[in-house]
């Protein structure tokens, strides 16, 4: 990830990469020599990354437990921040981020949820905003992908490397949830989740969580999650509202992936937009989505969606303007998370917005019990 977005940086005209820190030297001359950037780019140290005078912004993609650390630091240094997910492992480096965006609001943040940028989940919005498919009631958006762990990645499995299995991928599902609702003005209130310790492979956290979050529109969602294992990249999508819904279903052929049906926009009949010879056949080739739609199951994480990610970024620190994924403005979805895992613990509902005091004192408490 981290050679592909600075690869994405590279092509464009308006940024300049100035430097790169990675554990290897090796893999990072590698990295620069392939986008044809010298050598003397490389810094061993982090510290001399975030604290030298041509760097304005800096690209967090480094080993999650790391996330919190450098972009800490990268705040601190008065550098504009990207941050691959979750913003952070530890809630008090999460906490530390949110009050760095309150002292420092002229720094431009952004947590790649990267999801959100796919085509699809940019017609679900609009359509949801224009009230297709009327009051959302229940949202299911599921995330179950076997992360790879092969070669030099097995160090996936180590919980202090990686942190919660939530925040190794799950959170790309939560994060969509919420972007949906919030076309309605729908904010989410409270979580429940369980956890399951059954494992394929040798993770240290639980891999499959169930976790249900309720809204104040009334609306519940749902997202199944499992970093483990599964049938290939599932992804599903399953949208129901009051006059109408839309059903996503990753292990389908393309041309039948989406369906949608909407009593005002189809007349209660199914659409699939992406099937050019259904559409025609039924008359409906106004709501054929563009061939180039892409959709959220691909499971080539590297190249997904990045280009878009690090052009919103780059963007909004030309602007001077905040991004919707801030630290401040997406805290709610690190905050679903982080109440996840202490509505499975406890096996309780957790109550949003968060309370940060009891949060510190769970994870503080779980902390001295896993050392």
């Amino acid at each position: 990830m981290g050679s592909t977005l600075m690869q994405r940086v590279a092509e464009r005209e308006d940024a300049e990469v100035v430097c790169l820190h990675q554990r290897s030297r090796e893999k990072a001359e590698a990295a620069l020599g392939r986008l044809g950037l010298p050598a003397r780019l490389y810094k061993s140290e982090f510290e001399s990354l975030i604290n030298h005078p041509d760097v304005q912004a800096v690209f967090i993609c480094s080993t999650n437990q790391a996330h919190g650390v450098q972009s800490i630091a990268a705040m601190e240094a008065g550098k504009h921040v990207f941050c691959e997910k979750p913003c952070a492992t530890e809630f008090d480096e999460f906490c530390r981020q949110i009050e760095l965006s309150k002292e420092r609001p002229e720094l431009v943040t952004f947590v790649d949820y990267l999801m959100n940028f796919d085509t699809m989940e940019d017609w679900i919005r609009r359509m949801v905003s224009d009230g297709a498919f009327g009051t959302l009631t229940q949202v299911q958006v599921n995330y179950r992908h076997p992360i790879n762990i092969q070669g030099d990645k097995i160090w996936k499995l180590s919980r202090h490397a990686m942190g919660d299995a939530i925040g190794m991928g799950i959170v790309h599902s939560i994060s969509v949830m919420l972007n949906i609702l919030d076309a309605q003005g729908a904010k989410p209130c409270a979580v429940y989740a369980t956890a399951c310790g059954e494992h394929v492979r040798e993770f240290e956290v639980p891999a499959i969580w169930n976790i249900q979050i309720e809204f104040d529109n009334g609306a519940t969602g749902f997202c199944f999650g499992n970093v483990d294992q599964a049938n290939g990249y599932d992804a599903c999508h399953n949208i129901h509202g009051t006059k109408g819904g839309f059903i996503f279903d990753s292990y389908l052929d393309r041309p039948s992936k989406i369906r949608y049906w909407s009593e005002e926009k189809t007349g209660r009949k199914w659409i699939y937009p992406l099937d050019r010879d259904r559409c025609k056949k039924e008359g409906v080739r106004d709501m054929l989505w563009p061939e180039d739609t892409t959709t959220p199951d691909s499971g080539d994480v590297v190249h997904h969606q990045t280009g878009a990610c690090v052009e919103h970024f780059l963007d909004c620190i030309h602007r001077g303007t905040q991004s919707s994924l801030s630290f401040g403005n997406a805290a709610t979805v690190a905050e679903v998370g982080f109440a996840a895992q202490i509505s499975a613990a406890r096996k309780t509902r957790v109550e949003l917005p968060l309370n940060y005091e009891d949060a510190r004192y769970f994870f503080f408490s779980h902390s001295r019990m896993a050392s």
